[in-house]
């Protein structure tokens, strides 16, 4: 729970921030023709901590509560290291900026901030653990995390495809997958532990 509300509290403080200074939030957001070009590798890390504004930053921080303190609690019981949960969520955050680093890599024009793939990392993380929870879509329709997922990385691949809505599509997708089998690299036993939970 510490890392988590450590994590959470960060991220706040940094988008207030950057909210206010220009500087701070380009020096801080993923543009990957400056981490290829130019080696700023921080980027991959610190454009999680930066939003475009309240309603981005506060839909991030609140799915990333709602999920992350499970998810870190259920990493305790299992006897996973304390830093388990940050490789979750900073693994997600950079697995979620590979393919556009790849993509972007040249193009000065693109740049992408946000949590949001660390953010689907920990949401997935929660599904593979228990997959018949409930999520709620919009706060109001329960629908069972496994179903939930599917529906979601499909949205996520049509959206990347043909959307033009200024939301990393791919980010959320690769994120998602990341956090999805992130517990079966600490454990391989958990995979068949999934198995059993799905079919039960």
């Amino acid at each position: 729970m510490e890392t988590s509300i450590t994590i959470l509290v960060a991220t706040v403080v940094v988008s207030f921030l950057c909210f206010n200074h220009q500087v701070l939030f380009r020096a801080f957001a993923f543009a990957p023709i400056l981490v290829v070009h130019r080696f700023e590798i921080h980027r991959l890390i610190t454009h999680g901590f930066v939003h475009a504004n309240w309603t981005h930053l506060l839909v991030n921080m609140f799915t990333f509560y709602s999920f992350g303190i499970y998810v870190e609690g259920a990493f305790g019981e299992m006897g996973f290291a304390t830093w388990a949960f940050a490789a979750l969520y900073f693994g997600g955050m950079v697995a979620a900026s590979l393919y556009d680093l790849i993509k972007h890599g040249n193009d000065p024009n693109y740049c992408s901030i946000g949590a949001s793939g660390a953010v689907s990392a920990v949401l997935f993380t929660s599904i593979f653990l228990n997959p018949w929870s409930k999520i709620y879509l919009f706060a109001v329709i329960p629908i069972p995390g496994i179903l939930f997922g599917g529906a979601y990385l499909l949205y996520c691949h049509l959206m990347a495809l043909g959307s033009d809505d200024n939301i990393n599509h791919n980010a959320h997708f690769y994120g998602a997958l990341y956090g999805f089998f992130f517990p079966a690299f600490l454990d391989r036993s958990l995979l068949s532990r999934f198995f059993d939970l799905l079919t039960s």
